[in-house]
């Protein structure tokens, strides 16, 4: 660091000369020319800002002495990337041999790093820089090598349960980059505002007005949900908020959604009342650092087919302009994304290379409100080399981590192999699960440590999972929010506020919305806010979400008596029950999400998320905004309180939504006993039969022997 000392004020009582006067015009001279020089260098290190990725993978323990991890991570095209650096945490087996096992780190399918484990307990840790010419939009690491056990000073490479490799989840990937400036195009928008980054650092928000309509915020919430389900960040969510909050005002990344009659009056500004006449307009407005997408028209209806529009991300990415007209013709609905009965295990083929145990790992997803039902098969079709020691080689199909079918390989079918599994009847999935296909590559006579491109085996594209679903119709936070969503979209959400929001209502919303919108894979589905009861036709044909304190709500107070956790007379606190007792002034600061059959329809549900301060209303919420949290619940109510304690309970004895099960069903479920019930039911019409005709005979016995007896009597 340079320091200019000449500024330093001496008072030495030293009478300068004119030549020393000189040199200090001279020495001022030069440090204002260094000064000058010094601030106009362009200021790099101040621009750069940091990030880090980390990776959706939780621990893994990777078996035999050949081992391989696949993970992703993504790159923002707005990133002038300096720096990026993985960071890993792994644990190798206490007998591995430091001296010959290795780990090779490769991305996109380019290795650029080695390195031995070293032997020792614990967990290890692991930063290795990634060349950043590498780096793509979408990026694939993987991590492979050997692990070997040590005998004496020998490598012993023959497989055992001691070779082990795991690899813990915090794994991360640290991007050090400067931001490019966002152009006005909508679409250079819609990436900045999407982006980690951006939501991490809080920098995107929604915004209403303050007392928005209903019209508003069903706009604002189809607008939420369609950049919930694209964002990748799984513990940061956007805002929807009001105008006047510091969220929004703090906020580099603003979407400003209203009517028009509604919007500020420097955004009235900046679109006429007749360019709103016939159709919603999206508009990029920059100041400085201040970067906002308006989003405004003249009536709700318009509004809400502009939100759709930017629920759709193809066409928010394809929009260079930065102004966009959207009218009732425009066509928003997202690509049809509808379950046809498979799904492809790889688009383009895998190629496992490498002795030994080697696998690849697949993720099968259905719609969020389906399951698997039985009769689901999966089929791998494959190839692999032909110098395989074939008395000691398979290929074995896994999900969820068993083994549900084998095959050896043969030298004959090496070039066109296929193992074609069932899958178990009746185990419910879920609506998502892991396949894993392992291949058992053994060499003839390999004594030495061998971690080449041979033997191999490779995946053909055309290998399917063949899953038969059903509905799920369970009310249960087991399946939540997939009861709320029908074809990957919102399922008729008939939405019930308070008639003022607070802060906390905001806050509320956002958070139910959010998980919603990660699991609607389209924006087609319906969603209606109401601020009192909805019309009886309403409620016998839409699921219902209600929210806030029975003070602001109504409709809550009106179904108190179907509540799990009722409140009191006056409405100030929730009452003991059958789960649970609830001392008065602990009942007042709680609170409550409760998965409710529809009294107006048994096949919907109910969804109350209350309290009796809307602060606590809020704070129950948070347990159902993101996955990580709904899937610790598999009740139908949770209680949260201040302490951040939380409760999960299960009231409904039947689960699901059908009230009564149908005479097939209750046949096909108890298929068994109406066997049994057939055969006895047979038995018995055997043994009446048997019965009958031994009666009948003895009977015709008697009517002879007593004809004959009269017709002795006769003779003589």
């Amino acid at each position: 660091m340079l320091e200019n000392r000449f500024f330093i004020n001496k008072r030495n009582g030293i009478k300068q000369s004119g030549t020393s006067k000189g040199f200090s015009l001279l020495w001022l001279v030069f440090a204002l020319a260094v000064s000058l020089v010094i601030t106009t260098m362009p200021a790099k290190a101040a621009d750069e800002q940091t990030y880090t990725q980390p990776f959706q993978n939780s621990t893994t323990t990777l078996s035999g002495n050949s081992i391989t991890a696949n993970t992703y991570f993504i790159k923002m095209d707005y990133w002038d990337v300096k720096q990026a650096t993985l960071n890993l945490n792994y644990q190798v087996s206490q007998l591995t041999n430091g001296d010959t096992s290795d780990i090779t780190v490769s991305i996109n399918g380019v290795k650029f790093y080695s390195f031995r484990p070293e032997n020792k307990d614990g967990l290890q840790t692991k930063s290795v820089d990634i060349p950043t010419r590498l780096l793509s939009g979408t990026n694939n690491i993987k991590i492979s090598g050997q692990i070997l056990n040590s005998d004496g000073s020998k490598a012993e490479v023959a497989q055992t349960p001691a070779n082990w490799f795991t690899l813990y989840s915090g794994a991360n990937v640290n991007f050090r980059y400067v931001l490019k400036d966002p152009e006005t195009a909508i679409k250079s928008f819609y990436d900045h505002f999407s982006g980690p980054d951006t939501i991490v650092n809080h920098n995107s928000v929604i915004s209403v007005p303050k007392q928005a309509t209903n019209d508003e915020l069903t706009a604002s919430m189809y607008a939420l949900a369609g950049y919930a389900r694209v964002i990748t960040t799984e513990n940061n969510q956007i805002p929807v908020t009001t105008f006047d909050t510091s969220k929004a005002k703090k906020a580099d990344y603003q979407i400003v959604m209203a009517t028009y009659q509604h919007l500020p009056k420097k955004y009235q500004a900046a679109v006429s009342r007749q360019d709103v006449a016939k159709h919603a307009v999206l508009k990029t407005i920059y100041d400085g650092n201040k970067h906002v997408l308006l989003v405004t028209a003249a009536t709700g209806k318009d509004l809400e087919k502009a939100a759709r529009f930017i629920a759709n991300a193809e066409l928010m990415k394809e929009t260079s302009a930065d102004t966009k007209n959207v009218s009732a013709a425009t066509q928003t609905f997202t690509s049809d994304l509808q379950y046809q009965g498979s799904r492809k295990l790889t688009s383009t083929g895998d190629q496992i290379t490498g002795p030994k145990h080697q696998e690849s790992t697949y993720f099968v997803n259905l719609p969020t409100d389906r399951t698997n039902a039985d009769g689901s098969k999966i089929r791998v079709h494959f190839r692999y080399a032909k110098n395989l020691d074939f008395t000691r080689s398979l290929a074995t199909v896994y999900v969820n981590g068993k083994p549900i079918g084998s095959k050896k390989l043969t030298a004959a079918n090496a070039d066109n192999d296929q193992l074609t599994v069932n899958l178990p009847t009746g185990q419910s999935l879920g609506n998502s699960f892991v396949i894993r296909v392992a291949f058992d590559l053994e060499m003839k006579d390999q004594s030495d440590s061998d971690n080449a491109q041979t033997p191999w085996a490779f995946v053909e594209p055309d290998s399917r999972a063949y899953i038969k679903s059903k509905p799920v119709t369970d009310i249960l936070f087991s399946n939540y929010p997939s009861l709320f969503i029908k074809n990957q979209s919102f399922n008729n959400l008939a939405i019930v506020r308070p008639k003022t929001l607070s802060a906390s209502d905001f806050t509320t919303m956002t958070n139910i919305f959010n998980l919603i919108g990660n699991f609607a894979q389209s924006n087609t589905g319906s969603i209606q806010f109401y601020t009192k009861t909805p019309p009886k036709n309403v409620l016998r044909e839409h699921h219902v979400i209600a929210f806030g304190t029975p003070t602001d709500n109504s409709f809550i107070k009106s179904l108190n008596d179907k509540l799990y956790f009722q409140y009191n007379k006056k409405f100030t606190g929730f009452l003991s029950n059958e789960k649970l007792s609830i001392e008065s002034a602990y009942g007042k600061t709680v609170g409550t999400n409760q998965l409710l059959r529809s009294p107006w329809n048994k096949r919907l549900g109910v969804l109350v998320v209350t309290a009796a301060h809307s602060r606590d209303v809020a704070m129950a919420s948070t347990q159902i905004n993101f996955q990580r949290n709904i899937q610790q619940y598999t009740g139908d109510a949770i209680l949260v309180d201040r302490d951040n304690n939380h409760y999960n309970y299960r009231f409904k004895k039947q689960k699901n939504a059908e009230a009564k099960p149908t005479i097939t069903q209750t046949i096909h479920k108890n298929s068994a006993l109406a066997i049994y019930l057939g055969l006895a039911f047979l038995m018995i019409v055997v043994i009446a039969y048997a019965l009958f005709l031994m009666f009948r005979k003895n009977g015709q016995r008697i009517g002879k022997g007593g004809r004959s007896h009269e017709k002795q009597s006769s003779d003589k």
